[in-house]
């Protein structure tokens, strides 16, 4: 009898669905993300971005997600920015980088049309 060989989830998407996982357990709002992969000089493969309806919602978000990744993939972020206030934080984790806004920031500064060639996935966070 043949044995099954498990597959393998490739480490940066066991990553990326750690953050989903971990935006959407918290309810983070209006999570997308946008693949560079096929773009040519940018600096990262991925952005990961959804906003919180306050400072708390925000940083409990961010913490969420160091939290799951940690614990899902063992990895640590290589920065992290934006406590001070918590408009806008980031998570660096090298290949993918997580922006977490209050909702008036992220309608400011408008990231998603920033980069409007990458590919671009809506998460779909019904219940």
């Amino acid at each position: 009898m043949p044995v099954k060989k498990k597959t393998k989830t490739k480490p940066q998407t066991l990553l990326i669905e750690s953050i989903i996982e971990a935006i959407t357990d918290k309810k983070g709002k209006d999570p997308i993300i946008l693949n560079f992969t096929k773009l040519n000089g940018t600096i990262c493969d991925a952005f990961i971005i959804c906003h919180g309806a306050s400072r708390t919602h925000t940083e409990a978000l961010a913490k969420n997600i160091d939290e799951v990744v940690k614990k899902n993939t063992g990895q640590d972020p290589w920065h992290r920015e934006g406590f001070e206030n918590a408009e806008w934080i980031l998570i660096d984790y090298g290949d993918i980088v997580v922006h977490i806004f209050q909702e008036e920031r992220r309608k400011f500064y408008k990231i998603e049309q920033l980069w409007a060639d990458a590919e671009i996935t809506k998460v779909d966070v019904t219940e």
